[in-house]
């Protein structure tokens, strides 16, 4: 959905409503009354669909038919049964009308049957005549800087910079109510109804290009497009903060949601992952959001994760001490600067430390001496400032000496004015002074350490992965294995092909024999050598150990003739009709400093693939010890996955003991996300234990489940894996070779020494304009793409060993989200120009981009820059040249078999 429409849907200059009336309750009433109500300067058309209907409806001529109108409106608000509705969607149509908002009865979310088959028409024909359907099942949108209500919400609203996005009606206008209270506006407020066409993706995307939203907030109860969701979410919270309350964390939140909703919402803490891995913060209730959407709004972004607490009262500032630190905040430690000016102006009635306690009558005057020698540490990223009535102590007049003394702060400043009436009149003057006030210290801590966490996440969004180690791996004999079992009919992978497997990633696996009978296993046993490890074999049963299955430490064949026998009993009282076709025999492996870990592998209903990771073994059910994470996984994610569990804290070593060889864990992660990506059958994989010490990790048990699909393995992922099919070695000239492929976030280092090696002009020409050294953010843009909407093919040498490949040429083209056009970008190293490298890498994007059924290539050149002019005509783009900008266009229409050049100067 392009920009331009949703701006028109949300920005719209004219308005009709479709079932027109003035009878009170009614969803037209309301919506009439609420559109001229406000300060919206556009005409509102109503439209009567029963006869004997009036001439005017709240003072508006009143028409019969879309045709009758004298005017094509911007968007329509359709308020007609739902039986009623295609023939105005087909009617707005063929009018022109491309954006509607449905408020139509019938659209049951709990007669599902019914109500797939009326949405699955109603969106084909919307689909038809391209038009854009918002709900149903919601309460439209409101955009305060037009003054237009286009909902069924008659609340009050002010103009601000914070979206709000939801799936609840009940939300939309409690967020409403509170926002008027606290005096916080918004740039948008927009109910998402059932998502029927318009979702979370195409909102998210227009805001991110919307100059009045500065912030985001969601609500949300399901994702139905998460390849779609998590590219516009990761695009935007690059820019803008995002923040996202999720319902159904709890089973039965969950199980209420999906009845409500009617959709399947997939695990929760999928989601959680989702959210991070998008930049965006999860909220835990609503009041977390109002107070954190407060400082956001109003407050400069963090630097840091220090605070520092002034107080009158050292119980509230201890116990926001211990909230601060049990959050993973720290308390700011005061430079001796800072320290000096306190004792200079406060003398000995401070506490000399951190949280900064004053004496309880402290006034004005000392609250703002305290502050000032804060306001100017660097060791400082934030303030709370705590105030304990106190009698004959004004509280209202110190409220107004510390906004004085923060108006012009850069750190982020919260306050807390405890008590009720004596405190009321000082929030009143934080609210006008736009600085954030709680009525408890624990809200502000609480808002503090979600400010904190997002700024973790920002950097991480930012941060340049690691590469994972060059490794061999053999896809083709991993797929036969895969194929072999689904042709026998079977889902469960023997031990010995999961072993080999594995083995063809680089996992290290421990060997295993298989006995079919009890008699067998006692003869292989021997043949092994003891301690051993007997498992079941059986096509049912995919978690061996919690049906019995396994005996461990087996000492001698006698004990194998039992723990045989007992596996045979404790599967038959588990699961009786499983089919056993014999056991797995192992030699246990002894370490000293091994730590059990696990993997699992599962594909989620929205978002595909996902990977857990945490302790393991047969403690692991109890030890809840999982942290998960969506795929695909470099070494940065693969880290950061496994420190966010409790058994990282094993894997470091001491002065006496040997750690573990985590590098090795990171890879075998790292290892199993590639696999998945190059054998989708596989959707489901657990290798529980896993034994880890100094010399490596080992795989001693594997269960992989395989079925059929016609899904690719890199299509299955909610976000787009590098394209390394795209890898190429191209011939350049006569003699020159160069490997062709996707920049990758890793290539950061080596496109700095690209840029510094472009000559000015070729810098200008590149951005537009004269540019120094680019910052940092501007470098994640151009090495961290999402490959779905993006695409940097860049040229390298191949260098002899020991040396680093040289990157000497790029192509880039941006993709709009609808793939309807791209805009390209060309670069040659300039030391490296006059080899065909220009012409190499635009013939390469453009068959690129003809692959994927981009409609459209456009680009632009400064006036004087006449190699790009003649490279863009010899392909065939259409040259028009702007004087007044002294800028040249270039066009492309990929639907044409052949563009011939053509000037239009």
């Amino acid at each position: 959905m392009s920009y331009s429409m949703l701006e028109q849907m949300f920005r719209p200059t004219s308005v009709v409503i479709i079932g027109a009336s003035e009878e009170a309750g009614t969803a037209a009433c309301e919506c009439m009354q609420n559109l001229l109500g406000g300060t919206f300067l556009g005409p509102v058309l109503p439209v009567v669909t029963e006869p004997d209907s009036p001439d005017t409806i709240f003072g508006q001529p009143v028409y019969t038919a879309i045709d009758t109108l004298p005017i094509t409106p911007d968007l329509a608000i359709v308020c007609v049964a739902a039986d009623k509705v295609p023939y105005y969607i087909e009617e707005l149509g063929k009018r022109g009308t491309q954006n509607a908002i449905l408020f139509s009865t019938g659209f049951s979310r709990f007669n599902t049957k019914e109500a797939a088959r009326k949405k699955e028409k109603l969106f084909a024909l919307a689909h038809k005549y391209s038009v854009r359907l918002l709900g149903p099942n919601g309460l439209g949108f409101i955009n305060p800087s037009l003054g237009i209500n286009a909902s069924l919400a008659s609340s009050s609203f002010s103009t601000g910079k914070v979206a709000f996005i939801t799936q609840s009606d009940s939300l939309f206008t409690s967020v409403l109510d509170w926002a008027a209270s606290k005096s916080i506006g918004f740039s948008h407020v927009i109910s998402l109804g059932d998502m029927l066409d318009v979702g979370f993706s195409e909102v998210l995307d227009y805001l991110h290009r919307d100059m009045n939203t500065r912030a985001v907030l969601l609500y949300v109860e399901s994702i139905t497009n998460a390849r779609e969701f998590m590219s516009a979410a990761r695009a935007l919270s690059r820019s803008k903060p995002v923040l996202v309350v999720k319902a159904g964390k709890s089973h039965a939140a969950e199980q209420a949601v999906a009845a409500h909703t009617g959709m399947i919402l997939g695990a929760d803490d999928v989601y959680e992952a989702a959210f991070k891995r998008a930049g965006m913060l999860r909220m835990d209730s609503i009041d977390s959001v109002f107070d954190t959407i407060q400082a956001l709004a109003w407050s400069k972004p963090l630097k840091g994760k220090r605070l520092a607490i002034v107080s009158n009262g050292g119980a509230p500032a201890f116990i926001a001490t211990d909230l601060l630190l049990q959050g993973g905040g720290e308390l700011a430690e005061l430079t001796d600067e800072a320290c000096l000016h306190l004792d200079e102006a406060l003398g000995s009635g401070w506490s000399y430390w951190n949280p900064l306690v004053m004496e309880a009558k402290a006034d004005a005057d000392m609250y703002a001496s305290a502050i000032k020698p804060l306001l100017r540490d660097s060791s400082v990223d934030g303030i709370l400032i705590l105030h304990v009535p106190t009698a004959g102590v004004d509280s209202s007049s110190i409220a107004e000496k510390v906004a004085k003394a923060c108006k012009r702060s850069k750190k982020v400043i919260l306050t807390s004015w405890l008590g009720a009436t004596d405190a009321e009149n000082a929030r009143s003057i934080f609210s006008k002074a736009k600085i954030p006030s709680y009525f408890t210290p624990d809200s502000a801590v609480r808002t503090f350490l979600n400010l904190v966490q997002y700024r973790s996440n920002q950097i991480k969004l930012a941060e340049a992965p690691e590469s994972r180690p060059d490794s061999k791996t053999d896809v083709l004999k991993s797929r036969a294995i895969v194929l072999q079992a689904l042709e026998e009919n079977r889902q469960m992978l023997t031990a010995q092909e999961a072993e080999a497997l594995l083995g063809a990633y680089g996992i290290n696996c421990i060997t295993t024999r298989s006995a079919e009978s009890v008699a067998d296993v006692a003869v292989l046993a021997d043949e092994v050598g003891y301690p051993l490890a007997i498992k079941v074999v059986s096509p049912d049963i995919f978690r061996k150990s919690q049906a019995g299955g396994v005996v461990l430490d087996v000492q001698n064949s006698g004990e194998a003739t039992a723990a045989a026998e007992a596996i045979l009993r404790n599967v038959a009282q588990y699961q009786p009709a499983a089919r056993i076709y014999g056991f797995d025999v192992q030699k246990m492996t002894r370490r000293l400093r091994g730590v059990e870990l696990a993997v699992e592998v599962e594909t989620d209903p929205q978002f595909g693939p996902v990977i857990r990771f945490g302790a393991g073994g047969s403690l692991a059910p109890l030890l809840h010890d999982k942290q998960t994470e969506l795929l695909p996984l470099n070494m940065s994610l693969a880290k950061e996955l496994v420190a966010t569990t409790h058994v990282s804290k094993q894997l470091a070593g001491s002065e006496t003991v040997a750690g573990v060889d985590t590098q090795a864990v990171y890879e075998l992660l790292v290892a199993i996300s590639q696999l998945l990506i190059d054998i989708p059958e596989i959707f489901e994989l657990e290798i529980n234990p896993i034994q880890a010490d100094s010399s490596g990790a080992f795989a001693l048990d594997a269960a992989i489940r395989v079925a059929w699909t016609d899904v690719g393995g890199a299509d299955q992922l909610a976000i787009c894996p590098y394209p390394a099919e795209l890898e190429e070695l191209v011939q350049v000239g006569d003699n020159l070779t160069l490997r062709l492929r996707p920049i990758r976030p890793e290539d950061e280092k080596a496109h700095w020494d690209f840029i510094e090696h472009l000559s000015p002009q070729d810098r200008r020409f590149r951005f537009f304009g004269n540019v120094g050294e680019l910052p940092r953010s501007e470098m994640v843009k151009l090495t961290q793409i999402d490959y779905d909407r993006e695409m940097a093919f860049i040229a390298q040498t191949i260098p002899e060993e020991g040396e680093e490949p040289l990157t000497v040429g790029s192509a880039r083209a941006m993709i709009s989200p609808d793939n309807a056009t791209s805009e390209f970008a060309v670069v040659v190293r300039s030391d490296w120009k006059r080899k065909g490298l220009g012409r190499m890498l635009m013939s390469h994007l453009v068959e690129y981009l003809r692959s994927r059924n981009t409609l459209q290539i456009t680009g632009e050149a400064l006036g004087d820059n006449k190699n790009m002019v003649e490279l863009a005509r010899s392909l065939g783009f259409v040259v028009s040249k702007d004087f007044d900008d002294d800028t040249y266009h270039f066009t492309l229409d990929l639907r044409e078999e052949e563009s011939a050049g053509s000037d239009s100067e």
